[in-house]
């Protein structure tokens, strides 16, 4: 539990852990997930990726209103509907648990002192994953150091190759997953900082390209080449594990 303003905040979640449940590596080579049900990711085509399901703008915009106002309760129900998705990039980028939650108040009090220069130009939710890249780096940046991987790595039994792992749960069989596992945060941790963000906000989050730019203040054409080198190098480094199991 923590304060902001003045008021309570009570983190519901903790700290979200990253899981990407990916159910397929696509024949071009490259690796696409959308969001299933629960929350988590599953691999899909990328020409079918789907966005996830956004908040309300419009609700977002009146609750901006009232907190400009000075109703404060209205900057809590903001806080309420957006503090794990805020608390889950941060985890992308230190792994320290209570790191998350002291970094999470932070950016919700960034949030709330400059909510005056919120313009509405892109959505509330957009330029709030902004200040919670922002302050997660400038953390790190402060200490001198670098982002880490992902905190969870991917289940490999989502992986439609994965399957072929589960078929006999024999010692063999557990032990290739557990490396798949491995193999897989491997990738993404040695990613470049800028590959990566992109590729978790596009892959986790399952935000647009146009949507990607704006938090990452860059072009789109830029948001696209990132993802698809993230997409290239995943693929290529979980490649040999994967035919080496299926052999």
């Amino acid at each position: 539990m923590t304060r902001l303003a003045g008021r309570v905040i009570v983190f519901t979640n903790g700290r979200q852990a990253m899981s990407m449940n990916h159910q397929k590596l696509v024949a071009a080579g490259k690796l696409a997930m959308k969001p299933d049900r629960t929350g988590k990711a599953s691999m899909a085509p990328d020409n079918d990726h789907k966005q996830a399901e956004q908040p309300d703008s419009q609700t977002d915009l009146q609750l901006v209103r009232k907190v400009r106002n000075g109703d404060r309760a209205a900057f809590d129900l903001l806080v309420v509907k957006y503090q794990s998705r805020v608390a889950s990039i941060i985890s992308r980028y230190v792994y320290d648990n209570q790191e998350v939650m002291d970094l999470t108040q932070e950016a919700f009090i960034k949030a709330y002192r400059a909510i005056d220069r919120f313009r509405g130009d892109s959505a509330f939710y957009t330029w709030l994953y902004r200040i919670a890249v922002n302050t997660a780096k400038n953390h790190l940046e402060a200490r001198n150091r670098r982002p880490q991987g992902s905190a969870d790595s991917a289940d490999a039994e989502n992986f439609d190759d994965g399957r072929r792992l589960r078929d006999t749960a024999s010692p063999e069989r557990l032990l290739q997953r557990d490396q798949l596992k491995k193999e897989l945060d491997h990738a993404i941790a040695a990613l470049p900082e800028e590959l990566r963000s992109a590729f978790l906000l596009r892959e986790y989050d399952g935000l647009s390209y146009e949507d990607i730019a704006k938090i990452l203040e860059c072009p789109i054409g830029t948001v696209r080449s990132r993802i698809f080198r993230a997409r290239d190098a995943v693929d290529r480094h979980l490649g040999p594990l994967l035919n080496h199991s299926v052999t």
